[in-house]
Order: C-alpha cells, then sequence, then structure tokens
C-alpha cells in the first residue's frame, strides 16, 4: 500500500494544461454559430449557410470551394506539386492519401476547438501541417483530400454517411482497393479513409456499406467570393494544444536518479574495458 501510495503523489506532479493558438483568419459570431469571410458556418454542416450544405436529401460541401478556383491556394499548388512529381496515376494517388494520412492526427472538435463541430478548410489544415502539428476530425480529411486529388488531375467526391465523411477517388483498374463503389451508375471509385494511420487507400470501413450514403463529385471549382463582415461581431478561434508540465520537484528527484543510474553505468563500462 505504502508504495502504491508513493506512485499516486509522484503521478500528481505531472499535469496537463492547455495552451491555445487562434486559427489563421478571423471569423464572425452570429447566432450561436461562427461564420468565415465567406459567410460559411463552421460549425454547422446543416443549412444553406452550413458548411456542407446538408439538406434532407442532398447536400454541397461549399468549404471545399474556399480552397478552388479564384480561391486556389497552397493546398491546390501541393496537389499540382504531386501532379508534377508523380507521373504515374495510382502512384500518384497514393502518395497524396499517405501524406494527409501521416501528418494529420485525429482529434476531435470539441478537443482542439471547444465545439461540438467545426470544420476547417483545406489551406488551413494544410498551414497546421507546415507547422508540424496538425489535427482534424473526418470532415477535415477529406476536404484536404479532395482539394489536394482535384488539383492532381483526379475526379474526386465526398461521401457522406451517417456521423462521417470521407473522400472518393475515381480510380479504375486499381488493384489494392478492396472495393470499387459505384456513383451516378459508374463504377471505379475508390474510398480514400484518411482518419486512421494504418489505413491504406481503398480501405473501406464496414459501416460504409450500411445505411444510407450521398455523395458530391467536385467537377469544377464554384466562384465563391469573400464577404466583409458585419460590424462588431468579429472573434478569433483558439486551437487548444495539451501541454504537459512537470514540477520543479520532480524534475530534481529524477535527476538526482538518473545522473547516478548513468555514472553507475558508465564506471561499470569502463571497468569491464579495463579488464
Amino acid at each position: 500500500m505504502k508504495y502504491k501510495l508513493g506512485i499516486v503523489a509522484l503521478s500528481g506532479l505531472i499535469t496537463c494544461a492547455i495552451s491555445s493558438a487562434a486559427v489563421g483568419q478571423v471569423f464572425y459570431r452570429s447566432g450561436g454559430q461562427i461564420y468565415d469571410s465567406w459567410h460559411i458556418s463552421r460549425t454547422r454542416a446543416q443549412g444553406m449557410d452550413g458548411y456542407f450544405q446538408v439538406s434532407e436529401d442532398t447536400f454541397h460541401p461549399v468549404i471545399v470551394f474556399e480552397s478552388l478556383g479564384g480561391n486556389a491556394d497552397i493546398a491546390y499548388e501541393l496537389g499540382e506539386e504531386f501532379k508534377a512529381r508523380y507521373p504515374e496515376p495510382y502512384q500518384r494517388a497514393e502518395a497524396i492519401y499517405s501524406f494527409v494520412r501521416d501528418r494529420v492526427r485525429y482529434t476531435s472538435d470539441r478537443d482542439q476547438f471547444g465545439y461540438p463541430e467545426f470544420a476547417q478548410n483545406a489551406d488551413e489544415l494544410l498551414q497546421e501541417i507546415n507547422k508540424g502539428g496538425a489535427r482534424g476530425d473526418c470532415e477535415d480529411y477529406a476536404v484536404l483530400l479532395v482539394t489536394m486529388f482535384k488539383a492532381a488531375g483526379y475526379r474526386t467526391a465526398i461521401i457522406l454517411i451517417p456521423g462521417h465523411a470521407a473522400a472518393l477517388v475515381h480510380l479504375p483498374g486499381y488493384r489494392k482497393a478492396r472495393r470499387f463503389l459505384t456513383f451516378h451508375g459508374e463504377s471505379g471509385w475508390v474510398w480514400a479513409e484518411a482518419t486512421g494511420r494504418r489505413n491504406p487507400l481503398g480501405w473501406l470501413p464496414q459501416k460504409a456499406l450500411q445505411g444510407q450514403t450521398i455523395a458530391f463529385e467536385i467537377e469544377r471549382a464554384e466562384d465563391l467570393p469573400q464577404k466583409p463582415y458585419p460590424k462588431g461581431e468579429a472573434t478569433q478561434i483558439e486551437r487548444r494544444r495539451r501541454i504537459i508540465r512537470i514540477s520543479p520537484f520532480f524534475l530534481i528527484i529524477f535527476i538526482m536518479f538518473i545522473v547516478p543510474t548513468i555514472s553507475r553505468v558508465f564506471l561499470l563500462t569502463l571497468h569491464r574495458r579495463r579488464n
């Protein structure tokens, strides 16, 4: 029992704190929702001003067009770079997919932003990748993937299933696909589920085959002009970052333990070499 209490006491000296970092652009608050400079709600997928414009029987992922056409920026440019770097289509698609999968850590919106829902556009997520600490959930992965796929010359779409979003890329003949999906009567569509670090391109979750699905192909870049902010309602969105803080007392105890241990190992090694 004495040892257990000692472990509990030491563990209490290590604390986890929350710090914040602002998202690049300024947002505004209206009616309990957070809107961006395109007047798109980042905290709601439903409705004509929602980031996916979900209605009863259709949806329109308008947030994708914040990074296409006249709004094309770093995410689109990176997709073009992949197109130039990888001339073979299957290899290029795998490279784009792996880039996003391996550089974004799945994190819920509530943990990162403090909201039940908060969507990032492709350029915002890529900015975080460039900083080395990108986090996002399913719609964030999907939005970045379709933006880069589109820039790299692929037909691509976002697909929704209950409670989840993913990307699709049209890759007829791709042998690594677990299963080809049919969209608008056309086969050859491959599921791009990058939320799991071990998921290869073409991996398909079991729930994708259950229940209702709906998809939207990004056929062309739609004109999406930015709009002025309403007066007096500007706000910033903070990303929450977890920082582990170690008590100075615990650090001293650790040093007092580790330094003698290293010294003993060094002296023992030196003694063996001399003998």
